[in-house]
């Protein structure tokens, strides 16, 4: 089956800092899920773990977004194959927890991006990581 081409430049840096982070930033499950395929892979490859399919991403963004009281990423710097679907982004993550302390971590995302019948979303994710791996 043919699906369209994958996303414009434009279009993957949306779906990756407005749309992915912006709904990872807000606690918003659904919408943070809704840019995974169903048997998408999330890699932390500096913390050898894999989470794969909906069911362990689901897992690993509840105990994330119950790990903080609030999560920004921000100040991104992006590259892209339009292409291939491809995006990598820099960026810095906050995260601070309940009782006040912050933890920064200076990251870097490598997404592929597949075409499918509910649209271009996240096949693969890798993620490169500063410090100790909230995203287990």
């Amino acid at each position: 089956m043919q699906y369209e081409p994958v996303l414009s430049r434009a279009e993957l840096i949306e779906l990756a800092t407005q749309t992915y982070f912006g709904n990872v930033d807000a606690k918003n499950m659904a919408a943070t899920l809704d840019c995974f395929h169903d048997e998408a892979l999330f890699c932390v490859q500096t913390a050898w773990t894999r989470h794969a399919g909906k069911a362990e991403i689901r897992r690993m963004f509840e105990d994330f977004f119950a790990a903080y009281e609030t999560i920004v990423h921000k100040d991104f710097t992006c590259t892209v194959d339009e292409t291939n679907g491809r995006i990598a982004a820099s960026f810095e993550a906050v995260l601070t927890a309940e009782d006040g302390s912050v933890t920064r971590l200076f990251n870097t995302n490598f997404w592929r991006v597949r075409p499918g019948p509910d649209g271009a979303k996240f096949q693969e994710v890798y993620v490169y990581m500063s410090g100790e791996n909230p995203l287990v």
